[in-house]
């Protein structure tokens, strides 16, 4: 059958058509792609910044619960000081101290500390702790524990949290009941409370290990020692059994209280 004179011309207008159609299609999906991609990603933004300003909020107000305005007269957040990373705080990374100071002197300084011990995780708590080495006050900020169980670590949910409060190194026997210590346990969850305990102390000890740059809020003396504690590790020589001699000393320059 033979073609009309029109026929190829109109052959070629249709897949011309047909081309300019796919064409458009691939814009519309590239267009979409990125515009869904700019979406998601505005998303994940936003709900990681609101997720970092939610646990500012709730650090800011657990500052206030441990250390009443009443108790000092500076701005517990304008008295900022970085912490080095710390084994014995449970600090991956750096972190952020406070003072609380009144007519310049300190009277307290707030740590955080991670452990992750926790029945479903790991928990971060704020401890502050008065210039004699006395606990003023434990608030935990952010964890994953059991609704109803190991959520009583929560000073919203019981008054278990203030069995911290006044508190020192040698005035309890830092466990739980059940392991012969001085601090109550949950019915039905002893891991939490556990935890918890051994996180606080691990906070004391680092206090009184660092008093003094902690109370001058000093980060370069606490990063120093860090530094030179950990050069001091680095350099031990392995004995023939792969253990090392002397002994390890602790992160912080063998001037934390040995376990």
């Amino acid at each position: 059958m033979s073609l009309t004179p029109d026929q190829p011309e109109q052959q070629a207008q249709a897949a011309q058509g047909l081309k300019h159609t796919i064409a458009r299609a691939a814009l519309g999906l590239a267009v979409f792609a990125v515009v869904t991609a700019g979406v998601v990603a505005v998303t994940q933004m936003t709900t990681a910044e609101t997720i970092a300003d939610n646990e500012r909020a709730a650090q800011s107000a657990a500052l206030a619960e441990i250390i009443p305005p009443s108790l000092h007269d500076n701005d517990l957040l304008d008295a900022a000081f970085a912490l080095p990373p710390s084994q014995v705080l449970g600090l991956e990374s750096a972190d952020t101290g406070w003072r609380a100071t009144r007519n310049g002197e300190t009277v307290a300084v707030l740590l955080p500390v991670v452990t992750g011990k926790g029945y479903s995780g790991d928990i971060r708590l704020l401890v502050g702790i008065r210039a004699d080495g006395s606990v003023a006050g434990v608030r935990a900020v952010k964890h994953a524990e059991t609704p109803g169980l190991g959520d009583k670590i929560e000073a919203r949910k019981s008054d278990w949290i203030h069995e911290f409060d006044d508190q020192t190194l040698s005035s309890v026997e830092w466990k739980v009941n059940k392991d012969g210590g001085d601090f109550d346990q949950f019915t039905g969850a002893t891991i939490t409370p556990r935890a918890v305990v051994g996180a606080v102390r691990q906070a004391l000890i680092y206090f009184m290990a660092h008093r003094t740059a902690l109370l001058a809020g000093d980060s370069e003396t606490l990063t120093a020692t860090r530094r030179a504690a950990k050069a001091q590790q680095d350099t031990q020589a392995p004995t023939a059994d792969g253990t090392l001699t002397p002994s390890a000393p602790s992160e912080h320059g063998g001037d934390e209280p040995h376990e």
